[in-house]
């Protein structure tokens, strides 16, 4: 079950970043949406954090945490804001998900 609340703190990271980066696109109500969303995913994200280090080592969860949120902003920025894909930033955001899953198996 923490691992799951750790993923789900990883995901809305990924949340807070995507926020963030739609709310500097945005102007009047719809900016001011995206930065209530950007507030609200940024403390979920940190609750839930809070709660998963409660019985998973911190470096583990942390490095799952930022992981999760590097290669999902990553992956939300090729897919909605159309930054460049190529050979080896795909090639690392794989290394980056292998690591991830790894952390996970070694960790007890």
């Amino acid at each position: 079950m923490n691992w799951l609340t750790l993923i789900l703190a990883g995901l809305f990271e990924v949340g807070f970043t995507t926020c963030l980066s739609k709310a500097k696109e945005s102007a009047g109500t719809a900016a001011t949406l995206w930065w209530i969303g950007f507030v609200v995913s940024l403390s979920m994200s940190m609750w839930l954090l809070s709660r998963a280090i409660q019985s998973i080592p911190i470096g583990t969860a942390y490095a799952v945490w930022t992981g999760i949120g590097a290669a999902g902003t990553a992956t939300v920025g090729i897919l909605l804001f159309r930054e460049p894909t190529d050979f080896w930033r795909i090639l690392f955001l794989c290394l980056l998900i292998a690591s991830i899953v790894g952390l996970k198996f070694v960790s007890k």
